[in-house]
């Protein structure tokens, strides 16, 4: 089967996506064309870029294990050192500031923060982020903390991880550990990152840590932390008074691959397990029904006022949009008989092979305000992967990944003239880093970081935002 010409609606019966927007200025964006107090940003995660994996006692995580599995990272590496940010957070601060950025989206590494059950919190881990975050605010950076982005210990993986509710608890320790030191200084905060990558991706494909492969566990640690979420909001607003809180989803606009009754079928059952197992509990309609008839005994335990948790209000939705899914019905295959498939042949694509489809960032935004309302939107995340060559003079002349970024900052731009509350991009990534499973094949950055040396070099892409930031494009 082929893809079909345009999107089809979740809707039986539309020719188009609920809330389709207008067609698109072919314009090229300018930064004159958001709100004076648009947020712009870069993204990073601590275990991708921080190293020092042995120092200020630093415990190992479940990706530290992983990636020890002879196997697991394509080119047998690690994060042991990634780009040494640990040690060089100046520069790549003086980085983010010279680019003309105003916000900056960073993690905690939660090993270097609790070493086990019962454990003190760890008064060299928290100093490292009290010197980040300094160094933020004296650089004009609003400073944008994750507290989870994948890199949970070691010693809590071996009681269960997240199949196990203590992780919870333990996660809500955590979160009140951190805001309670950075709190008055941090006022965004986001809970989790891409729950989907941390449950189905981390225990049932099983390529990314901890590695395992069961459907069922899977549901249940991604119930476990949709609830650590739900648990953790009110601690931090109890901390940080003026606090905002959200949590960061990657997220898809999905298209069933032709007209047919059995891939729309396909379709409805896919998003009801990637869209809506996430957005439904957020926003207080629980877990959709059909779903949970669907997956039969695999489904997650729930208990009595995890609902309610798991639906306390937030102050806004981080959306990382990479690209959009094309969905054919393929008994059989995956818990729900429903196959996404790869781009055609004559679709342009990521080195990843991600399709590029700015227009599908405008649906996906369009579709979670028509049927959500989750208040202010943050693309926390969107970027792209390809193979950058390092010219003899040092140039990286990356203009796939410049006319990606320009492209969907123009879809950016076309959703909010049709009136969808975005506030604020966060580009993947400031740097090139470790890309979990594929090591350090794979470079997102908009800053090229040589791993031998560790010195980093703008790329075109990165000139580019620089200029439309300081209005100079």
């Amino acid at each position: 089967m082929t893809q079909s010409a345009s999107p089809l609606s979740l809707n039986p019966g539309s020719a188009a996506p609920a809330g389709a927007a207008a067609p698109a200025d072919d314009a090229a964006p300018r930064r004159s064309d958001f709100a004076d107090d648009f947020l712009w940003g870069c993204a990073t995660s601590s275990y991708q870029i921080e190293g020092a994996a042995h120092e200020d006692g630093r415990v190992e995580s479940i990706w530290d294990r992983f990636a020890a599995t002879p196997g697991k990272i394509r080119d047998g590496s690690s994060g042991a050192v990634a780009c040494d940010h640990y040690h060089r957070w100046p520069q790549d601060l003086d980085i983010a500031r010279s680019l003309g950025l105003n916000a900056y989206r960073f993690s905690i590494a939660w090993p270097r923060i609790f070493d086990g059950v019962d454990a003190a919190p760890n008064d060299k881990g928290l100093g490292f982020y009290d010197r980040l975050v300094d160094g933020m605010l004296e650089r004009g950076l609003q400073p944008w903390a994750t507290l989870y982005h994948w890199d949970l210990p070691q010693w809590l993986q071996e009681r269960g991880g997240w199949n196990e509710r203590a992780t919870v608890d333990a996660f809500v320790e955590l979160a009140d550990a951190v805001t309670r030191r950075l709190g008055d200084r941090v006022k965004h905060w986001i809970t989790q990152n891409e729950p989907w990558c941390t449950a189905m991706i981390g225990h049932h494909e099983g390529w990314h840590a901890p590695g395992l492969s069961d459907f069922k566990t899977a549901l249940q640690v991604c119930h476990h932390v949709l609830l650590s979420h739900g648990k953790a909001v009110p601690v931090i607003r109890a901390n940080v008074p003026d606090a905002k809180v959200g949590i960061a989803l990657s997220l898809h606009p999905v298209r069933a691959a032709s007209d047919s009754p059995e891939d729309r079928a396909a379709l409805l059952r896919h998003d009801g397990l990637r869209f809506r197992w996430f957005m439904d509990p957020l926003y207080g309609r629980g877990y959709p029904a059909q779903t949970v008839s669907a997956v039969g005994p695999a489904a997650p335990v729930i208990l009595e006022g995890d609902l309610d948790a798991i639906a306390a209000p937030t102050d806004f939705l981080g959306v990382n949009y990479y690209f959009p899914e094309t969905v054919a019905h393929a008994p059989g295959h995956g818990p729900l008989g429903a196959r996404v498939l790869p781009p055609g042949a004559d679709v342009q694509t990521t080195a990843m092979g991600w399709e590029v489809a700015p227009e599908g960032l405008t649906e996906l935004l369009r579709r979670i305000e028509d049927e959500y309302r989750p208040g202010p939107i943050y693309l926390t995340e969107n970027g792209s992967c390809y193979d950058d060559a390092l010219e003899p003079d040092g140039a990286i002349h990356d203009g796939e990944r410049r006319a990606y970024l320009q492209r969907h900052l123009g879809a950016l731009r076309d959703t909010v003239r049709a009136g969808v509350p975005v506030k604020g991009y966060f580009a993947w990534s400031l740097l090139d880093n470790f890309e979990w499973a594929e090591g350090y094949l794979r470079r997102f950055g908009l800053v090229h970081v040589d791993y031998a040396t560790q010195q980093r070099r703008l790329k075109d892409s990165a000139r580019w935002y620089r200029a439309f930031l300081h209005g100079e494009e």
